[in-house]
């Protein structure tokens, strides 16, 4: 059951209202191509993607610039920002700490998905 929330001033003259909710006909809007992963790691945490989130993967999205992705590098996945220009791109971290790695140089790397949703537990 969900039950409404407004960001704005309370009305506590308004009834809340419950519907039945279900993860995944909200967030999964390609069954066959969607996965979760679980995240490892700080390289997103400028982007609010840390270490323990699940991050909601669509295989069927045609990555764009400036999007979250997961790809595979050295036969690792990894998460970071895609970046385009021209015939060049980039995954690029959130993080300081982190240097692009560029696609368009790398021998073993592919773009796998794009993250749609981020689940953050807060506490």
């Amino acid at each position: 059951m969900v039950t409404p929330i407004k960001a704005g001033f309370p009305n506590p003259a308004e009834d809340a209202q419950s519907i039945a909710l279900d993860l995944n006909e909200l967030i999964v809007k390609h069954p066959v191509s969607t996965y979760y992963l679980r995240v490892e790691g700080d390289s997103m945490s400028g982007a609010g993607i840390v270490n323990g989130d699940l991050v909601v993967v669509d295989k069927s999205l045609e990555p764009k610039s400036g999007d979250i992705v997961a790809a595979v590098v050295d036969g690792e996945f990894t998460l970071k920002h895609l970046k385009r220009e021209g015939q060049k791109a980039w995954l690029v971290a959130a993080h300081p700490d982190y240097p692009p790695i560029a696609l368009h140089e790398a021998t073993d790397a592919s773009l796998w998905g794009v993250v749609t949703y981020v689940i953050h537990k807060t506490r």
